[in-house]
């Protein structure tokens, strides 16, 4: 009897293993590139490099990575994933046309942050590749007594740019702490030779 209760847990974990280890985030690599260029596919790619530079930087980072910092008054790398996480946030809801809301302290693992932002930005470009009609997509904020609209434009120069700005710096302190990105990296084809 126990060892039949036995091989059924060991049966149980290792369905577990197997089903954890195909759970496998997006922008291992960039996906092949549309056929014809609209505002949404071009938005949509410049989300996906983004999604890939940050899955890159912040693969197997360190303890002594993730606290490193270059000042006492920077943040570390962790908390520049917190604030990238935020971004990501910022940019599915403007491909959402959602409000963005104030957010108190994240309160997640290094994987848990990691995987959500990968994960907000593949689901931003998914909408976005199918957008038309950028003039119809806004920044949105709302705080206790209004609610603003920023167009489009503000989530380029805004979210956009500044998350791919922060995923370099990440780049930055994980080379100065000596733990570089990997070097089979190919920023420019969107591919990793493993």
């Amino acid at each position: 009897m126990w060892c039949r209760t036995y091989l059924l847990i060991i049966y149980a974990f290792g369905l577990n293993i197997s089903s954890w280890a195909q759970t496998e985030l997006p922008y291992k690599e960039i996906p092949s590139y549309p056929a014809n260029y609209t505002k949404g596919t071009v938005i949509s790619r410049m989300i996906d490099g983004l999604g890939y530079r940050y899955y890159w930087a912040t693969e197997n980072l360190r303890a002594l990575d993730l606290d490193f910092k270059p000042d006492t008054i920077a943040r570390s790398t962790f908390e520049t994933m917190e604030h990238i996480y935020k971004l990501s946030c910022m940019i599915l809801n403007a491909s959402k046309n959602q409000v963005n809301q104030r957010r108190g302290p994240i309160q997640m693992t290094v994987n848990d942050l990691r995987s959500s932002t990968l994960n907000n930005l593949k689901l931003a470009s998914e909408k976005m590749v199918l957008i038309d009609k950028l003039e119809d997509f806004n920044i949105l904020f709302q705080n206790s007594s209004e609610r603003k609209a920023l167009p489009f434009w503000h989530v380029l120069n805004g979210p956009l740019a500044d998350a791919i700005y922060h995923t370099g710096q990440i780049v930055s302190f994980r080379r100065t702490s000596g733990n570089p990105m990997n070097s089979k990296v190919n920023i420019l084809m969107g591919k990793t030779d493993l």
